[in-house]
């Protein structure tokens, strides 16, 4: 019988956390500590410090165990590095320790025992140490230390090495069923990508597209993709890094998007490789909330039954659905997660483990606070490729992510609503509240500072206190309020960890007057990056991802990076891009006159041919001041209001239809929830008229950017208001033309338009914009609609629809 000899490798951390968890589920600041990510790294090397000159910091460590089962040998590669390793006199012998250092907020007084994962942790590097060195006996000690106080407590244990080997061989036997399962599966689905061809006929460009991505991935480097709609951009992606994952490049792929329809799209594409015969294992990650068997999520096991030994019973559910299914769809989860009553969100996260396209938002790779740590903890490159679909978005999102804001009033509700129930805690909420007062005394209205002074201390003893206090008064963790701000100070303090020249610290009072305290990231490159080092490749790819070296900066590219402009497959003749120079939308020409001259050109294009149209504003205030003017024009009109539910949302699209027996116009705004993702194919929208260039809003919060990137040496305007404004009105005009059969009509109304900054940030496709004024407006329509469409004949691409 042949044996097959496979190489699997998982860190210390990993194994341990996956096969020795065990108890609850708990949400939040319920778990027993709380590590922190930037200060916990700090203390780790003060510590290490301290050690003294026979002191061995961070000393990398590693054991192969060779495990067989059924002709099948698995060399299993245990590999990470132990915080600290010293040697001591015990008696008349020298005794060897392991450290295993963990930085925690909570009181040190309040442990009784070290956590029995952290022991596991120290165990397993001795063990290896033990056997390489040949020691008899071996000690480990785990060393906490307040966050804050900067104390210290040690636990410590001797290990015989006979035990500890007996230990580590059962620890190994039990991950061996997983690694044997999961070898079997990457044997079958490597195979089957390595023979797996392009499913369908090449659109022009398409191949080459695919090729890029592939060398992008062979030689690891970034790529940033500007992909016209119709290109095929999730299937020409996908197709290229599965075929790197046959090919033993790629180990695990993070497709990621910010909305639902490229989620559903990404979805549909895999389900339909699946159906072709093809070996590949995806889930979709979705916020908790969407699949929380409770009406609100509350991860304690006093309000949610299933929390209640969750970890006792998940990787039992695990096993289970891993050997009888091979779609990980939501509704398989939730069977699953029922027959084995655990918590539906934690089993998608660790489904992902086993999963070869992991699909979700942003945040689960590049957020600091809900990234995915049992992917990205470890320092070390992995074989990840991560595909960033709509990635114009991803700018805005991790600013976001990396910034960080305070409200005085937060602080005092939270005091208010403890009460006399806990005094330490009620003194930390007071000393947060007297900082953000001397601030706020200081602020009249806006104000840049320096740093945030002695905050970040008095948040890390605040932070200190709530787990005790919870321990003591559990029915907290149902406190929103309560809950809301601890999450909000620790994501507070975790970027005071990362405060440099990319970041801007300000006050400033709400609308309703609360005082409030942001650290704002600049420029989130820097931060992004440190993603990178982690991961083997990345594509970013969007219909506008234009200027493209204005991403390439924002998104962390270096010069070494990729840049392609794919070319447009679909036939220019059936867009018409026309521009009105008579048009401003700058506030101090906004009036009715201006509002009619819009109507006007309204009237004008739908008159040429019934049908569905939207006009898009640049704010909800222009769009009423219009409509408000728009009685009795000759169309039936739609208002996209602010909030709209979902139910009214798909109400608002329905009207669309293919069709229509009457002409409907939807007022709606630029960067709304109609102004990107969504998908009106065919005749269900022939036209886009853009009101003005979609500049943002001149605010305190705009100027902080704009005058930044002029100290960068950038041109500061172009960053805070014709970039991010310019890609609102890309994305208007892309609603139109969707699929091969489409045909319609772009029209822009602003006389920025025909500067030569703007022009150069048109798409190719878009060129040249055709100049007109009222009463020309209505020959160029009727010589455009009049021409006779041609026929197509080209496959379909899922999400992508193209004529049979």
């Amino acid at each position: 019988m042949e044996i097959r000899e496979t190489e699997v490798k998982i860190s210390v951390r990993s194994l341990v956390e996956f096969i020795l968890r065990h108890g609850d589920l708990m949400g939040g600041a319920g778990l027993p500590s709380v590590e922190a990510m930037q200060l916990g790294a700090r203390i780790h090397r003060k510590l290490q410090r301290l050690g003294g000159p026979g002191y061995e910091a961070e000393v990398p460590l590693s054991h192969t165990t060779i495990l067989i089962r059924e002709g099948r040998t698995l060399a299993v590669k245990v590999d990470g590095r132990a915080d600290g390793i010293f040697t001591v006199q015990d008696g008349e012998e020298k005794l060897t320790w392991i450290d295993e250092i963990k930085g925690i907020y909570q009181e040190l007084g309040s442990l009784s025992e070290p956590e029995s994962l952290h022991v596991a942790q120290a165990k397993c590097y001795a063990y290896m140490y033990a056997l390489e060195k040949e020691l008899p006996r071996i000690g480990v000690r785990i060393t906490y230390c307040n966050m804050v106080s900067e104390d210290v407590r040690y636990f410590e244990q001797v290990c015989d090495f006979a035990e500890l080997s007996a230990w580590y061989t059962d620890l190994l036997a039990e991950y061996g069923k997983w690694a044997f399962l999961q070898a079997e599966w990457k044997d079958g689905r490597d195979a089957s990508m390595r023979e797996m061809d392009f499913p369908f006929a090449y659109r022009p460009g398409q191949k080459e597209l695919a090729m890029d991505v592939y060398r992008t991935v062979l030689r690891e480097k970034k790529l940033f993709l500007q992909a016209p709609t119709g290109v095929g951009k999730t299937i020409s992606t996908l197709f290229p890094v599965l075929k790197s994952m046959g090919e033993g490049l790629t180990e695990k792929i993070f497709y990621l998007t910010a909305k639902t329809s490229t989620r559903l799209v990404a979805e549909e594409t895999l389900r339909m490789l699946e159906a072709r015969g093809n070996l590949v294992r995806s889930v979709s990650l979705t916020a908790k909330d969407k699949t929380c068997v409770l009406e609100k999520p509350d991860c304690n096991p006093e309000a949610c039954p299933r929390a209640k030994g969750h970890y006792d019973r998940i990787n039992d559910a695990l096993y289970d659905l891993l050997q009888k299914e091979q779609f990980l769809s939501r509704e398989v989860i939730l069977a699953y997660a029922q027959k084995h009553q655990v918590c539906p969100f934690e089993m998608s996260l660790d489904l992902s483990l086993f999963a070869d396209v992991i699909i979700g938002d942003y945040n689960y790779v590049f957020d600091p606070t809900v990234y995915l740590r049992r992917f990205f903890q470890n320092e070390k490159k992995q074989p990840y490729v991560l595909l960033a679909d709509e990635a114009h978005n991803l700018p805005d999102r991790a600013r976001e992510m990396f910034s960080a804001d305070l409200y005085k009033e937060d602080f005092l509700a939270v005091k208010r609503l403890v009460g006399t129930e806990g005094k330490r805690l009620c003194r930390a909420l007071e000393r947060c509240n007297r900082d953000l007062l001397a601030l706020k005394r200081e602020c009249e209205e806006f104000e840049e500072i320096d740093s945030v002074g002695a905050l970040e201390l008095h948040l890390a003893e605040y932070l200190g206190e709530c787990p005790d206090f919870l321990d003591e008064h559990p029915r907290f963790r149902a406190e929103e309020a309560f809950m809301q701000l601890f999450f909000d100070a620790r994501h507070f303090l975790e970027m005071c960890g990362l405060l440099d020249d990319h970041y801007t610290i300000y006050t400033d009072y709400t609308s309703e007057g609360h005082f409030h305290l942001r650290l704002q990231c600049m420029d989130p490159s820097k931060n992004l990056q440190r993603t990178y080092e982690k991961v083997r490749s990345a594509v970013f790819f969007s219909a506008t991802l234009l200027p493209v070296n204005y991403y390439k900066e924002q998104l962390g590219g270096t010069e070494e990076d990729y840049a392609v402009y794919a070319p447009s497959p679909f036939d220019p003749a059936r867009r018409l891009v026309l521009g009105a120079s008579d048009v401003s939308s700058r506030y101090k020409e906004r009036g009715e006159g201006m509002y009619r001259r819009i109507l006007g050109y309204v009237r004008e294009t739908v008159a040429a041919r019934k049908g569905n149209y939207m006009v898009f504003f640049p704010s909800y205030q222009m769009l009423e001041e219009t409509y408000a003017l728009a009685e009795g024009e000759p169309y039936e009109i739609l208002v996209q209001r602010a909030h709209m539910k979902e139910e009214e949302k798909e109400e608002f699209l329905r009207a669309f239809e293919r069709d229509p027996e009457v002409t409907r116009v939807g007022f709606c705004v630029m960067g709304g929830i109609f102004g990107e993702g969504i998908d009106l194919t065919e005749d269900r929208l022939i036209g886009a008229l853009i009101v003005g260039t979609g500049l943002p809003k001149v605010c305190n919060e705009q100027e902080l950017f704009r005058t930044y990137y002029d100290r960068m040496g950038k041109d500061g305007f172009d960053y805070a208001y014709r970039f991010p404004g310019m890609n609102k009105v890309l994305q208007s005009g892309g609603r139109v033309i969707r699929t091969m059969r489409d045909r319609g009509v772009i029209l822009l109304m602003d006389d920025r338009f025909f500067q030569a900054r703007y022009e150069s940030l048109f798409p190719r496709e878009w060129l040249p914009v055709n100049r007109v004024r009222p009463g020309e407006l209505t020959e160029r329509l009727r010589e455009f609609w009049d021409r006779k469409e041609p026929e197509e004949d080209v496959p379909e691409i899922p999400g992508e629809e193209q004529p049979e």
